[in-house]
C-alpha cells in the first residue's frame, strides 16, 4: 500500500491518541496506589457502553479483517453465523450467567470454579488457560497483525510483531484493565469507522459509484450464490457451516465457552458498575456484532464481484485497500485494522496477569501478599507473558496450517469447559471430582470422535458429540457421589429479574438477527 504524508500523519495520530488516553486514565490519584479491583477489574466503575465497546475491541483483530473478508470472498454471507450466533449468546450470558458471577464477587474464572467446586479445578483450569492464553492466542494474535502489516505495507514479520507487542504493552502493562476498557472505547470508533469506511468504497465500486445501497443491490444481484446462511449439504463449505447445526448444534458450545466463560471476554463485564450497567453493555455488544459481518464479510463477497487480481481469499481485504480507498483516508483505514489487533493483544495481556497474579500467586505462592505487591506482580507477568509470545509468533510461520490446528484445538477445549460452568452454575449436585474428570477426559473424547469415530463429520457437530457425552459423564459421576456435600449455588427467586430496558433491547436484537436469517436463508 502506497502511503501518502497525510496518511502517515493520521496514522501516527491515531498511535499517540491511544497511548495518551491510556496512560491519562491509569495515572494515580495523589496520594492513592493502585490495588487489586483497580487494576485487574478497572475500579468495578465501566458503564454500559465502554463494557460493550472493549467487548468488541477485545473480540476483532485481524483475524476478522483478513480471515472473515477472505471468507467471505470463498464461501460467502455464510460466515457471517460466527457474528450473528455470538449476537443471541451475549443475551444468554447476560441475563443468565452474569448474575452469579457478580453475586459471587469474583475476579478471575478460575476463582468462581473453586467457589462452586475445589482448589483442584481452580489451579488446574489457571494453568491450563495461561498456557492456551500466552502460547496460542497471544501469540497467534501478535503474528496474525504482524502478517497484516506485512502484506499491506510491507513491514518485515518480525519488526511488525515487536512493533505490535511495545505498542500494546506501552499503556496495559501500567494502567491494567482501565486503561485497555477506556482505549477500546477509542479503539472500536476507529474499528467501526474505518471499516465501514472501506466497506463503503467497496460496494460504492461494485454499483458503479452509485453509493452504499445500490452497490449492496448490484452485489445481491451479481453474487446470489454467496448469500447463503444456511448451507445445504451439498455446498462446498458444509463441513465448516454444516446447516442447521450453525443454529442449534455445536456452535453454541463455542460461543458459550467464548462468550460465557472465558476471562479475556468476561473481564469487562465483571468490572461493571452494576449488574444492570453489565446487562446493557453486553446487549450492546451484540448489536455491534449484528454489524460487524458489514465490516468484515461484505468486502470480500464485494471483492470477489469486482473479480479482483489475487492468488488466494486471505488477500481480498488488502486488495481493497490497496485499490479503493484514496490517499488521505489509508491512514484511516489501516488504523481501523491495527486498532482491532493492538485492542485484542492488550486484553489478552490484561487477561493473562490476572489469572496469574491471583490464581497462581496470590493463591499459592504468596497469599498475604499487599495490594501494591499484587500490583506490581500483574505489571512483571504482563511484560514476560509478551516477550514470550513475541518469541513464540514467528515460529507459527513454519506450521502448515497453523490456525486450522488452533480453531480446532480450541474446540477440542470448549465442550468440557462449557460442561463444567453449565453444571455448575445451574445443577446443585454436580461435584467437584466430576468437573476435573470431564476436565482432563475434554481433549481425548474429542480426538477419539475427530479421529475414530466420526472423522467425516463436521468438526461443529463433532463438538456437538463431544458436549453430549462430557454431560453424561458430568452427571454420571455426580450421581455415583450424591451422598457428598455440594457446593451448588442458591439461585434465589429474582436472581435472574432484568430491567425493561434490557428486555426491550434484548427483543430487538433477538429480532434482528432472525429477520437477516429470513432473508438469507
Amino acid at each position: 500500500m502506497d502511503f501518502s504524508t497525510i496518511d502517515i500523519v493520521v496514522f501516527v495520530a491515531y498511535c499517540l491518541l491511544i497511548i495518551g488516553v491510556g496512560l491519562w486514565v491509569s495515572r494515580d490519584k495523589k496520594g492513592e496506589e493502585k490495588n487489586t479491583e483497580d487494576y485487574f477489574l478497572a475500579s468495578k466503575s465501566l458503564p454500559w457502553w465502554a463494557i460493550g465497546a472493549s467487548l468488541i475491541a477485545s473480540n476483532i483483530s485481524a483475524e476478522q479483517f483478513i480471515g472473515m473478508s477472505g471468507s467471505g470472498f470463498a464461501i460467502g454471507f455464510g460466515i457471517a453465523s460466527y457474528e450473528l450466533m455470538a449476537a443471541i449468546t451475549l443475551l444468554v450470558v447476560a441475563k443468565y450467567f452474569l448474575p452469579i458471577f457478580l453475586k459471587e464477587k469474583i475476579f478471575t474464572m478460575p476463582q468462581f470454579l473453586e467457589h462452586r467446586y475445589d482448589g483442584r479445578v481452580r489451579t488446574s483450569l489457571a494453568v491450563f488457560w495461561i498456557f492456551l492464553y500466552v502460547f496460542v492466542n497471544l501469540a497467534s494474535i501478535l503474528y496474525l497483525g504482524a502478517l497484516a502489516l506485512e502484506e499491506i505495507m510491507g513491514v518485515e514479520l518480525l519488526y511488525g510483531i515487536i512493533g505490535l507487542a511495545v505498542f500494546s504493552g506501552v499503556y496495559s502493562i501500567y494502567g491494567g484493565l482501565k486503561a485497555v476498557a477506556w482505549t477500546d472505547v477509542v479503539q472500536v470508533v476507529f474499528l467501526i469507522g474505518g471499516g465501514l469506511i472501506t466497506t463503503y468504497l467497496a460496494l460504492d465500486a461494485v454499483g458503479e459509484s452509485n453509493g452504499f445501497v445500490a452497490g449492496m443491490s448490484t452485489l445481491i444481484e451479481k453474487a446470489p450464490e454467496k448469500f447463503d446462511l444456511i448451507f445445504s449439504e451439498n455446498h462446498p463449505a458444509y463441513e465448516y457451516l454444516p446447516g442447521v447445526s450453525v443454529l442449534v448444534g455445536g456452535m453454541w458450545i463455542a460461543n458459550l465457552g467464548y462468550w460465557g466463560c472465558n476471562q479475556y471476554i468476561i473481564q469487562r463485564a465483571l468490572a461493571a458498575k452494576t449488574l444492570e450497567e453489565g446487562q446493557r453493555g453486553i446487549v450492546f455488544a451484540g448489536f455491534l456484532k449484528v454489524v460487524l459481518p458489514l465490516i468484515v464479510v461484505i468486502p470480500g463477497i464485494a471483492a470477489y464481484a469486482l473479480q479482483a487480481d489475487i492468488s488466494k481469499p486471505d488477500e481480498a481485504y488488502p486488495w481493497l485497500l490497496n485499490t479503493f480507498v484514496p490517499t488521505g483516508v489509508k491512514g484511516l483505514a489501516f488504523a481501523a485494522l491495527i486498532a482491532a489487533v493492538v485492542s485484542s493483544l492488550s486484553s489478552m495481556i490484561n487477561s493473562i496477569s490476572t489469572i496469574f497474579t491471583l490464581d497462581i500467586y496470590k493463591n499459592l505462592i504468596d497469599s498475604k501478599a499487599s495490594e501494591g505487591k499484587l500490583v506490581t506482580i500483574g505489571r512483571i507477568t504482563s511484560f514476560f507473558a509478551l516477550v514470550i509470545a513475541v518469541l513464540v509468533g514467528p515460529q507459527l510461520a513454519n506450521l502448515d496450517q497453523a490456525f486450522q490446528f488452533i480453531q480446532k484445538y480450541s474446540g477440542y477445549v470448549s465442550p468440557g469447559v462449557v460442561v463444567i460452568f453449565l453444571f455448575g452454575l445451574f445443577w446443585k449436585k454436580a461435584t467437584a471430582n466430576a468437573a476435573l474428570t470431564t476436565a482432563l477426559a475434554s481433549i481425548p473424547f474429542s480426538v477419539a470422535v475427530d479421529a475414530f469415530l466420526f472423522p467425516d463429520m463436521p468438526f461443529i457437530d463433532q463438538m456437538g458429540v463431544v458436549f453430549v457425552t462430557l454431560c453424561t459423564l458430568m452427571v454420571g459421576i455426580s450421581l455415583l457421589e450424591s451422598k457428598k456435600e455440594s457446593k451448588g449455588f442458591e439461585l434465589t427467586k429474582g436472581l435472574f429479574g432484568t430491567s425493561m430496558v434490557f428486555n426491550i433491547t434484548s427483543i430487538a436484537l433477538f429480532a434482528a438477527v432472525s429477520a437477516i436469517y429470513a432473508m438469507w436463508w
